[in-house]
């Protein structure tokens, strides 16, 4: 499944466009904030029903308007075609999927797969451990709809039960409860996310060591309270200590994900580029998981990810995405003329789209 055109209204800084697309390489040239990461999140957007970014929606809408349309036509392999459309009308929003809406908006995840590799991935490596869970969550999301499930239920149930926490006096009966509902779910996040943690950290470390040619080694470990035991058990030995700190202290809501580089975490020990190698490196591991589980590659949005990269390093990333296995690229760069080279030096069709104060123009 690929995505043969786009209609954008009022998306960020875009105000009204329509382009259509390779089923292979795309290419966005322009200058820094003319709009190039926004085509890359409008299409994300299409996939998720959210910005990349965690913004605001209000923020997803161009300045001054109310209202803000994405729409999308996917055509698969042997011809069929779907269209996929997304509405924002103040506070409204709505989902629709060949002119049907979605009830729950998480029915959509899945549907279309896309992996985006930006600038801004650095805050998986620099930021809270709250980073590093959306992106699991983000991965997960889209290959097993079990988990959004799980996921769902549990973060209800910890916020009812940190409500119930705040409470003088709080139901010793009700706070059983709660506990026991939360541990089927706490313990199908954590079993998920310690098995694509270890899918992870041995294709990341392959990437990373192709990418550096050997020159560092990488890891990632996977830290969770519920590596000691069931959530029951764990919420029943501390429940005096969150009744006097007046919240959960433990559970799936606390797991983090450390990332090493030759034993030290790379936050600490890494340089700019070394830390973009990795998040490459992270970032293209997933998109192995994601395509051994569709059995089909997920649409590819690589935004500004040459800047700081060595010539050595972008040469192995050209050549992994040229592959027979890497299917529809989106590709963006300041670098009109490095663009161009990248694209005379890969053997696929291809697009050349450059922009201008949100207005595409294709080349």
């Amino acid at each position: 499944m690929y995505l043969k055109k786009i209609n954008i209204q009022n998306f960020k800084n875009i105000g009204g466009t329509s382009l259509e697309f390779s089923p292979a390489l795309n290419c966005i040239s322009g200058d820094n904030g003319e709009g190039k990461t926004n085509l890359l999140d409008a299409i994300f957007y299409l996939s998720m029903t959210k910005s990349y970014f965690r913004a605001s929606e209000q923020y997803t809408r161009k300045a001054g308007e109310k209202t803000m349309v994405l729409s999308g036509e996917y055509e698969a392999q042997d011809g069929t075609q779907t269209t996929v459309a997304v509405m924002l009308d103040g506070e409204e929003k709505q989902v629709r999927c060949n002119k049907k809406n979605y009830t729950k908006f998480s029915d959509h995840i899945g549907k279309f797969p896309i992996v985006m590799i930006s600038p801004s991935d650095t805050s998986l490596i620099n930021e809270s451990a709250e980073a590093r869970r959306r992106f699991l969550n983000m991965m997960l999301s889209q290959t097993d709809r079990e988990y959004m499930r799980a996921l769902q239920s549990f973060n209800k149930l910890l916020l009812y039960r940190n409500r119930l926490l705040k409470e003088e006096g709080a139901d010793a009966t009700l706070m059983d409860t709660i506990s026991f509902k939360m541990d089927p779910f706490a313990n199908y996040i954590y079993e998920q996310r310690k098995l694509l943690c270890e899918d992870l950290q041995n294709l990341t470390a392959e990437y990373y060591k192709r990418l550096s040619d050997g020159k560092e080694q990488v890891s990632l470990q996977y830290q969770s309270d519920l590596a000691k035991g069931k959530m029951y058990d764990l919420l029943e030995s501390t429940r005096e200590r969150d009744l006097a700190l007046r919240y959960t202290g433990c559970g799936p809501q606390r797991d983090e994900i450390v990332f090493k580089m030759n034993d030290t975490p790379i936050r600490i020990c890494g340089s700019q580029g070394q830390q973009k190698t990795f998040v490459l490196a992270l970032k293209l591991a997933q998109f192995v998981i994601m395509r051994r589980h569709y059995g089909a590659p997920p649409i590819l949005l690589l935004d500004d990810v040459f800047d700081k990269l060595d010539a050595g390093r972008v040469e192995f990333l050209l050549k992994t995405v040229a592959s027979e296995d890497f299917g529809q690229i989106f590709v963006t760069d300041c670098n009109k003329v490095r663009l161009g080279s990248i694209v005379a030096g890969m053997d696929v069709e291809s697009a050349m789209f450059s922009v201008k104060a949100g207005v595409f123009t294709r080349e």
